[in-house]
């Protein structure tokens, strides 16, 4: 069963409901093994609709790093300046994500969660 066969559920609600839980999720198309993190109604590779939700163990690797001295909005003013990692999934995909200060590209991280407001959002810790 995908998310097509609950049309009034958010695409994205096994995601969110996995970070409230701690659990890190993403997708992977049952057609061609494709991962992906951004929640789709199709696979980005092949564009087939055979995409199932899974656990991601939480590791990653850093691929890219920067800090964000000027909050967006005044939700994340009292987060600034906070650090944003894009972190290859060991099951390939990437998420963009909060992060410890001072990490470095290539550096070993493993995901956690945390509570911002009413949301929950991912960060990156050294392993």
């Amino acid at each position: 069963m995908n998310d097509l066969d609950h049309p009034a559920r958010p695409l994205a609600a096994p995601f969110t409901e996995g970070l409230r839980e701690g659990v890190l999720r993403y997708q992977r198309c049952t057609d061609c093994g494709h991962a992906q993190t951004l929640a789709r109604y199709a696979c980005q590779r092949c564009a087939s609709e055979s995409l199932q939700w899974q656990d991601a163990c939480g590791l990653a690797t850093v691929r890219a790093v920067t800090v964000v001295s000027r909050a967006p909005s005044d939700e994340f003013r009292a987060l600034a300046p906070y650090t944003l990692v894009m972190a290859q999934l060991d099951e390939g995909p990437r998420l963009m994500a909060h992060a410890a200060a001072g990490m470095q590209i290539g550096q070993r991280v493993r995901a956690h969660c945390f509570e911002h407001g009413t949301r929950t959002l991912v960060r990156f810790e050294p392993q």
